[in-house]
């Protein structure tokens, strides 16, 4: 089976046609994991790490709401998604990795895949952002889609 680019039309670049598709509820799970040095343990208090800039991943958080909610200003072929919730988790595991799980949901005729990679992505470039003054050994060791429902199919990656 060939799969064509979708965002190529007669050798351009083309935004994809969504008016006749139909209108689903679609969600989609993206995490980001952020591994912090060892130096950093000092830092960490109450499961937060605080800043002269303020909290880090309350921060972040906020940061990945709003880096969702602007995924069609970043990504030249997004369409403007009408969202219906974003949210962003952060959970500081074992030997300091930082998980970061960013869910999009909207009712709507194309995914929300690139707004929960987006949402995710931007909370982990905050923390390493407001942790640089620390240490610039923080690795973003990887962001990826966990799941998506609705419109065609389904996904969860394994």
């Amino acid at each position: 089976m060939s799969k064509e680019f979708s965002h190529i039309e007669k050798d351009k670049p083309a935004m994809v046609d969504v008016g006749d598709k139909t209108e689903t509820k679609r969600t989609a799970i993206a995490v980001s994991y952020v591994q912090l040095p060892d130096d950093m343990a000092e830092h960490i208090h109450d499961g937060e790490i605080k800043t002269l800039k303020g909290p880090v991943f309350q921060t972040a958080i906020i940061a990945g709401i709003q880096g969702a909610k602007r995924t069609w200003e970043l990504i030249p072929m997004c369409h403007q998604l009408n969202l219906n919730k974003v949210s962003v988790d952060i959970e500081l595991k074992k030997d300091l990795l930082v998980e970061i799980i960013c869910e999009a949901k909207c009712s709507g005729k194309t995914g929300v895949e690139m707004e929960a990679l987006t949402g995710a992505s931007i909370a982990a470039l905050t923390v390493y952002d407001m942790c640089k003054a620390f240490s610039h050994d923080i690795v973003i060791k990887e962001t990826k889609l966990v799941k998506k429902t609705g419109g065609k199919s389904d996904y969860t990656n394994p």
